[in-house]
């Protein structure tokens, strides 16, 4: 299996080629950019207890370098999620458990059977990181800005006119300083992010792909993740068999993960 290198060239330079191309005014009504980026996680996640398995491939030059599948397991908490997500494979972290509660990540070993705490920073498999993985509303980490309208080019190399907002962050447990994010302005799909640190270096581009009608909606079933130094290295995050699912809340506690049987 390999990922093909023209279609992701096509993305990453057509993208460049084609911001900053404005639309004009918008009513009002579309200014509120809290308002807009509470629409796009509406559709990047279903706003109920929900499971998800997603798959993880890490590509360099084209060619698959490692692979790795985790089950998420997610119950809304307010504006957020608590997030379980379980190591399916590779067998040395089968079993491991990433338990996100409030601002707080921890990691659950069961050879030792104990927790630490980890950075949503941290790479979890090439491009993706901790904090990519554990699902989250962006508008719970980040306050959100208006930035205009621009036109890009998506992940499938369609051009789409959309909103661009700029997200700061607001909490310790967001995994990136700021983003800059596009939603379609005719039906607030997520388009496309670019994710920096906070001295502003980029770190790494994203697309969300492969619409599908999960949990009553269509919502990006894949998502193309671009390191922003390397154009080589590219890692795919597959979401797939989205089913709604009773999650009790003992499950989002550290002292409990022992307990943890996957099902």
């Amino acid at each position: 299996m390999s990922i093909d290198r023209r279609v992701f060239n096509t993305l990453l330079f057509g993208s460049v080629a084609t911001a900053g191309l404005g639309f004009g005014a918008l009513p009002a009504l579309a200014a509120n950019a809290t308002a807009i980026l509470s629409e796009a996680d509406r559709i990047r996640n279903p706003q109920t207890t929900f499971a998800v398995d997603v798959k993880l491939v890490d590509y360099d030059r084209g060619k698959v370098k490692e692979t790795t599948i985790v089950t998420v397991y997610a119950r809304p908490q307010v504006s957020q999620f608590q997030t379980l997500v379980h190591m399916e494979s590779p067998a040395r972290d089968r079993g491991k458990i990433m338990l996100r509660n409030d601002n707080s990540l921890w990691l659950y070993d069961p050879a030792s059977r104990a927790s630490v705490r980890i950075s949503p920073r941290q790479r979890l498999l090439g491009n993706a990181s901790n904090g990519d993985v554990v699902s989250s509303n962006l508008v719970g980490d980040y306050s959100a800005t208006l930035a205009g309208t621009e036109a890009v080019v998506d992940g499938d190399r369609k051009n789409r006119n959309c909103h661009k907002l700029t997200l700061t962050q607001t909490r310790s447990s967001a995994p990136y300083n700021s983003i800059e994010f596009w939603v379609d302005a005719a039906n607030s799909q997520p388009v496309k992010g670019k994710y920096f640190t906070k001295s502003g270096k980029l770190i790494k581009v994203a697309w969300y792909r492969k619409l599908r009608n999960e949990m009553g909606a269509l919502r990006p079933t894949e998502v193309v993740i671009a390191d922003g130094f390397n154009p080589n290295s590219v890692t795919t995050m597959t979401m797939s068999n989205f089913r709604a699912k009773e999650i009790p809340a003992s499950w989002f506690s550290k002292e409990w993960l022992p307990n943890f049987q996957a099902s």
